[in-house]
């Protein structure tokens, strides 16, 4: 495709290669209105539908399980069951997260994307055909369940693809901000969803509400979770015909047998015996420890002028085994590890308060008394009203922030103070919970809300897809994330339970809340190096470089 090798390929006009600086400003010239190269908006335009379905996915569930508590249970909706009904589609989205992000770095992103959207269409679809011929409310939500996890496998799947493709295919200038871009789709998911509820249910006001037939609310769920199909056919296309990317195809290249970098991690560096010079890698003219630039800064590296043809060439089934054991490689080294056990602790500490509070936001505005309602068609109106005013005050707003100033401040000190200003919210309401006003509670979730977005449930996420290099890149994020999914089906599966007033109660459920956070704020500040102007590919290849000349001196 044009717009993937005018953007993307480090070369000049004419073929030649040009040094990463020479080429960000060459790339960065070619802004259409200022704001987004014709690559950077495909890109945008093809991954960042995917995030909004995810995210309409995974929250309209907050919207549908009071439809199913009165529609099934007359309004004892059992705490456990909808637990787990609720984690169903975060446990999908584990198996998906390290399935894909490991076969995305094994056979490529070309091999694997697209087939995450198929998987999570079959799904929703399912989901939807819920037959009514069920006998009883149990064996309806476990059907739910079952299908929902079948969708979370391809929510899942397209984490680690999105961001990895995102990620090698951006500006090094721009990426933090193009994957905020992509991020915060998921934003307009949750709203889209408050909005669909409301229009959905009013176009249901007079049968269900003035002509009391509730059973009508069985089409209302259906078509909740029936719109995130648009979407989902509109990018399946596209993404299952996205080419491979050159990038990840050069990185890729330094895990086979026959590739420098592997031959170092195995102490079998093949070298010349007469130029003492690192062999292997067709078109990488061959250097020696004397010839390995010295730039000033990463960003100076020259590019590596690579023939994508050539490098295919370097992918035989006597590769394969060095491509699986790429990952264990590249983390056997501690100051890699350190940096995974970094983005995949703060990820999952952040899921357990983002999720608690997001799968639940109908529970936490019943209980401090905003979704009321002489009828349960009120309340239920007054609930996707609730989510709405904290949507349009707090959820969106949070994520252009992180957008517009993320390139500006660094992801580093976005992920701390989103961190510390959600603790002090969840204080606030923690220690003062019987005493606040519920405008008062409200405005503080409101503000969690926000903070949560210009803060770390976007930095988790861009993180990753900048801090690891595209060998890895895949099953790095795809880990990460997954791990952060345990947090979050934690919250799904305890948050009822726990919040009820014969165990701990809401208060120190917030507490929990509270001290998650903080623990976050730490893990960012001693784990997490910062990934602003930092192309890790450049890093991971110069690593190779100094270990590569260490090695042939000895020889």
């Amino acid at each position: 495709m044009h717009w993937e090798e005018e953007a993307y390929s480090r070369t000049d006009k004419d073929g030649n290669p040009v040094s990463f600086v020479e080429y960000e400003k060459q790339a960065l010239g070619k802004k259409l209105g200022g704001f987004m190269t014709g690559g950077d908006l495909m890109l945008y335009s093809i991954t960042g539908v995917g995030f909004f379905l995810d995210s309409y996915d995974l929250f309209i569930i907050n919207l549908m399980s009071p439809i199913w508590a009165y529609e099934y249970w007359n309004g004892h909706y059992p705490p456990l069951l909808r637990g787990a009904v609720n984690a169903a589609s975060n446990i999908g989205n584990i198996i998906g997260q390290l399935s894909f992000g490991f076969l995305g770095d094994a056979f490529g992103r070309k091999f694997v994307y697209g087939k995450e959207l198929i998987i999570c269409i079959i799904g929703t679809i399912l989901v939807i055909s819920l037959p009514n011929s069920i006998p009883t409310p149990t064996l309806k939500m476990i059907w739910i369940f079952c299908f929902r996890l079948l969708m979370g496998i391809g929510i899942g799947g397209d984490y680690p693809m999105s961001a990895s493709i995102v990620s090698e295919r951006s500006h090094l200038h721009t990426r933090g901000r193009l994957l905020a871009w992509i991020f915060s789709n998921q934003g307009w998911g949750t709203l889209t969803g408050s909005v669909a509820t409301i229009i959905i249910l009013s176009c249901f006001r007079k049968s269900i509400k003035e002509e009391g037939h509730y059973n009508e609310l069985d089409a209302v769920w259906r078509i909740q979770m029936g719109i995130a199909l648009v979407p989902a056919f509109a990018t399946l296309i596209p993404r299952l015909r996205m080419p491979e990317g050159r990038k990840y195809v050069e990185s890729r290249a330094l895990n086979t047998p026959a590739s420098p970098v592997s031959n170092v991690h195995h102490e079998r560096a093949s070298t010349d015996p007469e130029t003492n010079a690192i062999q292997n890698i067709p078109g990488l003219a061959s250097t020696s420890d004397s010839t390995i630039p010295k730039p000033q800064k990463l960003t100076d590296l020259p590019a590596i002028p690579l023939n994508i043809t050539d490098l295919e060439k370097l992918d035989p089934l006597t590769s394969r085994k060095a491509k699986l054991n790429a990952f264990f490689v590249y983390f056997s080294e501690w100051r890699h590890l350190k940096t995974l056990i970094g983005t995949a602790s703060c990820w999952f500490l952040l899921d357990v308060a983002f999720y608690g509070t997001n799968l639940n936001q109908s529970v936490l505005l019943a209980d401090i008394g905003y979704s009321t309602g002489k009828t349960h068609f009120d309340v239920l109106m007054r609930n996707a009203i609730g989510n709405l005013i904290i949507a349009v005050s707090g959820y969106v707003p949070g994520y252009f922030f992180t957008i517009f100033l993320v390139e500006k401040m660094g992801r580093k000190w976005i992920q701390i103070q989103g961190f510390l200003v959600c603790a002090l919210m969840f204080a606030i309401l923690a220690g003062g919970y019987t005493k606040l006003s519920t405008g008062g509670k409200f405005a503080c979730f409101a503000i969690a809300q926000f903070f949560f977005n210009f803060g770390p449930n976007a930095t988790t996420f861009i993180i990753p897809a900048e801090v690891y290099p595209s060998r890895v890149r895949g099953f790095a994020h795809g880990f990460s994330a997954a791990v952060g999914k345990l947090g979050a089906i934690l919250s799904a599966l305890l948050f009822n339970y726990l919040s009820g007033s014969t165990v701990i109660g809401l208060a120190n459920v917030l507490w929990i809340f509270f001290a998650c956070n903080m623990l976050g704020a730490l893990s960012t500040w001693f784990l997490i190096p910062e990934t602003k102007g930092r192309d890790a590919d450049v890093v991971d290849f110069r690593e190779w470089q100094e270990a590569a000349g260490e090695k042939v001196s000895k020889k």
